[in-house]
């Protein structure tokens, strides 16, 4: 009767035990989870502000572009006989210049 009443304790003890083990495994799956989808979550923010990113390369390429052309623009006597006729309102000798009357 004494072996049966150290054998059930040994039984109490090893469901005791695995019962422990299987929460202990499973709190710590279930921490595991809550970091995989925060980790998830970092990455979708990161995907997408790398993306944001490239459009502003891209963005900013074109501008590069743009400049580079209106740097040769420029240089052309286009440009200054467009800025000496806008901003310094300077006509050629045979030009004649017509301006509306304002009411």
């Amino acid at each position: 009767m004494a072996r049966r009443k150290v054998a059930f304790k040994k039984r109490r003890q090893n469901r005791l035990g695995m019962i422990l083990v299987t929460g202990v495994v499973a709190s710590l799956c279930l921490v595991l989870l809550f970091s995989m989808m925060s980790l998830k979550q970092k990455k979708d923010g990161y995907i997408e502000k790398q993306e944001s990113l490239e459009k502003q390369i891209e963005a900013e390429n074109k501008r590069a572009e743009e400049l580079v052309e209106y740097e040769k623009y420029t240089k052309t006597a286009a440009y200054v006989e467009e800025v000496a006729k806008d901003k310094l309102g300077l006509v050629y000798k045979d030009e004649i210049v017509f301006q509306a009357e304002e009411k």
